[in-house]
């Protein structure tokens, strides 16, 4: 089956910080998790290139348009290849194929009457790049995302009228309720719905915003950064040429941070309505990261955490894994590098040491050999049994952020389940005794196969240290598939690799 995952695309007016690295992360976690269970996974992710952030960042580096947007953009490529991203298609919306796609969807649109012309006056938040309702701001009159004074605007512009579509998205919710998981969004979105939704401004004057897409039908305007950014879900599919389109997009996955809620769950619903397709199969929603002072991370107020210093200290694994534990289905997470060095902690407590233990007694005590082909106890099948029910478990599933919590905190139970069985039953002290050989045996091979199927459920999160384990179980696939049969290990010969979380200095 095709499946398409996307991440919003990044604003390049900054460094990418913990909270691209996540979104991103999640995408690549879901990317791995359907391709386990023999999907064809396409996943973009990219830059937002356009709009009046990244016009004022531009301007204030001294570089071109073209330098600046380039190297801009290339600080995220760089770090989601350092965190391994396997993603399909980087979207930069600068790109030709890109504007093509938006022109000739803008194009249509205003010739059947849908892009009207008329004067406004609002008040425009810049960090959002929207227009604020006062009910939206702040008791002090700020944008509660950027804690500043949106700036009131007059001018003559171009809308796109949502009103006429309210009535079908509140049914479409309706008629699909896991289509905004967690679920808590979708109430949120229902309830900006019951309200009239005011026109939508997409275009911005020339003379204020050069920085865009320019309109086919009026020279003197470029797009609007959401009706530009939104279209690239589309374009990168190469919306009216690829006739694999809809096998991808009928069961595609769109993932975004809570801040951006509105415009990816109505407006741009709508816009694929008008356009005539049908909105993405699925938005998942997450929460903020909360950095120091106890607010949302953002670039604008400087308490972001910088994912490549986390990198520098515990490598690129135990991030991927603290990030998916460790998020709130329903509210924001904190996050700090101290809160980082404890999930490395837990890692290296739980996992780490059960890996290498266990080797070492193989290695020690049997050369080496994997003790396969023997019977096991009714509490060694069932401790297998229960690990390999409960990956089963998730991987039915389809992707979600709840099911990637769930499989993070699958994973560690099964490594405190594994951990408390070879702590009861002791197999050093087993070894010392060669009339208790044969219980040796099955202990060490119970906790091996335990060993196997938690790394072959890690996979999505951790794929090294996953490939890692397996390879020290002497698991020679190439291709880690969804297979949790209890007691699959066969025979081999294990191997003692460097500890998988070495020790962290302070």
């Amino acid at each position: 089956m095709k499946k398409y995952i996307t991440t919003p695309i990044y604003y390049t007016n900054g460094a990418p910080h913990i909270g691209h690295a996540y979104t991103t992360i999640l995408a690549d976690v879901f990317k791995k998790f359907e391709q386990m269970k023999g999907n064809d996974v396409f996943f973009s992710t990219g830059t937002d290139e356009h709009g009046q952030k990244n016009q004022h960042s531009c301007e204030a580096s001294g570089l071109s348009a073209d330098e600046f947007l380039t190297r801009q953009s290339q600080l995220f490529r760089d770090l989601f290849d350092r965190m391994g991203i396997d993603y399909d298609y980087f979207v930069r919306t600068t790109s030709e194929e890109h504007k093509k796609v938006v022109r000739t969807v803008l194009q249509d649109l205003f010739d059947r009457g849908l892009i009207i012309k008329k004067s406004y006056e609002g008040l425009y938040c810049e960090g959002c790049e929207q227009f604020k309702k006062k009910c939206d701001l702040t008791e002090e009159g700020l944008c509660p995302d950027h804690l500043k004074a949106p700036k009131v605007i007059s001018e003559e512009n171009y809308f796109f009228r949502l009103e006429p579509y309210r009535q079908w998205l509140k049914e479409f919710i309706a008629l699909n309720p896991d289509w905004i998981t967690p679920t808590n969004y979708a109430k949120e979105v229902l309830g900006m719905l019951e309200e009239p939704l005011d026109d939508l401004c997409i275009f911005r004057p020339k003379d204020r915003v050069w920085l865009g897409i320019e309109l086919p039908f009026d020279k003197d305007f470029v797009t609007y950064i959401w009706f530009d950014a939104l279209i690239n879900y589309i374009s990168t599919l190469k919306f009216g040429e690829n006739v694999e389109f809809n096998d991808y997009w009928k069961s595609s996955y769109h993932l975004l941070a809570k801040d951006i809620l509105k415009p990816h769950c109505i407006y741009w619903p709508i816009m694929l309505k008008a356009i005539g397709i049908e909105p993405v199969s699925r938005c998942i929603v997450h929460g903020y990261w909360i950095g120091e002072g106890g607010v949302k991370m953002s670039k604008s107020l400087g308490n972001v955490v910088d994912p490549n210093e986390v990198i520098d200290i515990m490598g690129v694994e135990p991030l991927r894994f603290y990030l998916i534990n460790n998020m709130s289905l329903s509210n924001d997470s904190p996050i700090s590098i101290a809160l980082l060095r404890q999930g490395y902690k837990l890692l290296a407590n739980n996992l780490g040491n059960l890996q290498m233990r266990v080797l070492k007694m193989v290695d020690k005590n049997l050369e080496g050999v994997i003790p396969a082909g023997i019977s096991l106890t009714a509490e060694d099948e069932k401790l297998l049994t229960d690990i390999s029910s409960d990956f089963k478990s998730v991987y039915v599933k389809d992707s979600s952020l709840e099911t990637a919590v769930d499989l993070a905190s699958k994973i560690m139970t099964a490594c405190n389940q594994v951990n408390a069985y070879f702590a009861a039953n002791e197999p050093w002290v087993l070894a010392k005794n060669p009339e208790n050989m044969d219980r040796f045996k099955q202990v060490i091979y119970t906790t091996l196969d335990a060993l196997r199927l938690i790394a072959t459920a890690l996979y999505p999160l951790m794929p090294n240290s996953s490939k890692s384990i397996l390879a020290s179980l002497d698991v020679k696939n190439e291709k880690v598939e969804a297979q949790f049969e209890a007691k699959g290990l066969g025979e081999g010969k294990i191997t003692v690799p460097n500890p998988l979380f070495p020790f962290l200095p302070e």
